[in-house]
């Protein structure tokens, strides 16, 4: 007896937070091409077509993905009024999401309609933030972000020797307190 196409494999428990832990477990280990709907499904033990009660399609996937794992880096900043101390707050936080996950930041690279909620939302605190400290706020908003970005890919790349990957993160970390005091002492560019 066949199963009917779109029903779960092993019956109606399927949730979506089930879904988006197998894909994140996908897109680690295997990397943005080990993600496709077919994977996901045969990881969850279910019919590909079973996804789609729970995901529009792979952007979507992506987008509800990037939620939960961005999600931690919206948290409240401690630095009250000061928009210096609350974006650095927030760029270490999402720096440290990326090396924890870097094949969901490529993903989301490779898939413009996967960037909206939560990375929106980062985006455009960060961007507020930035407005009050300097005009060009959308200008130093794409280089604090790409700065994150790329030192937070290159940190993966040596994950293997700690000492390095250490180094790499302080000097991340330096070269950000480098670009908001240019930044904070209204410097344009």
């Amino acid at each position: 007896m066949s199963r009917p196409r779109g029903r779960p494999a092993k019956g109606e428990g399927l949730s979506k937070d089930d879904i988006l832990s197998a894909a994140l477990a996908l897109l680690d280990e295997g990397g943005g091409t080990g993600l496709t709907m077919r994977a996901l499904a045969a990881s969850l033990g279910i019919t590909p077509m079973s996804l789609y009660h729970h995901v529009a399609d792979h952007a979507a996937l992506l987008r509800a993905l990037a939620d939960k794992v961005y999600g931690g880096v919206r948290e409240e900043s401690a630095c009250g009024a000061d928009p210096v101390c609350a974006i650095r707050q927030l760029l270490q936080r999402y720096y440290a999401v990326v090396t924890q996950h870097p094949q969901l930041t490529l993903a989301i690279f490779s898939e413009p309609q996967a960037f909206a909620g939560v990375n929106q939302e980062i985006t455009d605190q960060l961007t507020s933030w930035l407005a009050a400290l300097t005009s060009d706020a959308a200008l130093w908003r794409d280089i604090l972000i790409d700065h994150a970005h790329g030192c937070g890919l290159a940190r993966v790349a040596v994950a293997a020797d700690p000492a390095q990957a250490a180094l790499l993160q302080a000097r991340y970390l330096q070269a950000l307190d480098c670009l908001l005091a240019q930044i904070g002492s209204g410097g344009s560019r």
